[in-house]
């Protein structure tokens, strides 16, 4: 019995490591670069329309949220991984 519940909780194990490799961690990794872009396009239109206020303000909002971005996937990975190393999970 004891060994039938150890093969089912490493069969889980290992179900949540691959849809960690395969699915997680490169999502976390696309959508943090599409928030360091969102910063990058930001500080584009705050250097480009230094002369036009609507334009600034549009920048420091794109840089803004951009950074709300970097900052959210961070937490989600740094979340993840301790849940992962908790439970024992390769991540």
């Amino acid at each position: 019995m004891i060994d039938q519940v150890a093969s089912a909780v490493q069969v889980a194990q290992n179900a949540v490591d691959r849809l960690n490799k395969a699915i997680f961690f490169p999502l976390m990794l696309l959508m943090t670069s599409v928030a360091a872009v969102v910063f990058l396009w930001g500080a584009f239109q705050f250097i480009a329309g230094a002369g036009d206020e609507t334009a600034r303000t549009k920048g420091k909002r794109h840089m803004i949220y951009g950074i709300l971005g970097m900052f959210v996937m961070l937490s989600a990975y740094t979340i993840l991984k301790i849940a992962a190393g908790t439970f024992g999970i390769s991540a």
